[in-house]
């Protein structure tokens, strides 16, 4: 009879042991999947952010426009790359403004750049953004269009682009 009840004993314990396993695994799963309350961030503002990115593409811009190289370089991150059109990937801030003085030097006399943002969607952290480009001769006549798409990462509460590519659109024949 001793023998019964010990294999009954231990029967009972590994059945309540699983039981409490199972219960237990059901809960972590639970946990992991259910929202917790303090960790729910509200969707951002969609028009908010677009008008915010579109402010930093106008500061862009007029950066571009005046030819200041050293302003367009902040905009970049360290790390960021940039992905422009008809060449290799730029890798890093230094080695992305050595491209845009080279650029720069190509450029026209007097001919501008607008960028208009088209869409932007993301985070509060992180922001994706596509849009056009319009290049301009000194007269006004538009001598080129494009579109970009950039990533934006919000570091030390500033807005810095990390990754970017460009191209140009087929010329009018």
């Amino acid at each position: 009879m001793k023998q019964f009840s010990t294999k009954r004993s231990i029967v009972c314990l590994a059945a309540m042991f699983l039981i409490v396993s199972c219960n237990q695994s059901t809960a972590d799963e639970k946990s992991k999947t259910e929202p917790q309350t303090d960790q729910v961030k509200t969707k951002p503002d969609a028009a908010k952010l677009k008008a915010e990115i579109q402010e930093l593409e106008t500061a862009w811009a007029n950066a571009d426009n005046s030819r200041d190289v050293t302003a367009l370089a902040a905009f970049y991150s360290d790390d960021a790359v940039s992905m422009a059109n008809n060449q290799p990937m730029i890798t890093g801030n230094a080695a992305i403004k050595k491209d845009l003085e080279a650029s720069m030097a190509k450029r026209p006399k007097g001919s501008t750049t607008a960028y208009d943002v088209m869409d932007a969607f993301g985070c509060e952290n992180f922001v994706t953004e596509t849009g056009k480009i319009t290049r301009k001769d000194s007269t006004g006549k538009t001598i080129s269009t494009g579109k970009y798409m950039a990533v934006w990462e919000k570091r030390d509460g500033k807005w810095i682009c990390i990754r970017d590519i460009g191209n140009d659109d087929e010329k009018e024949k």
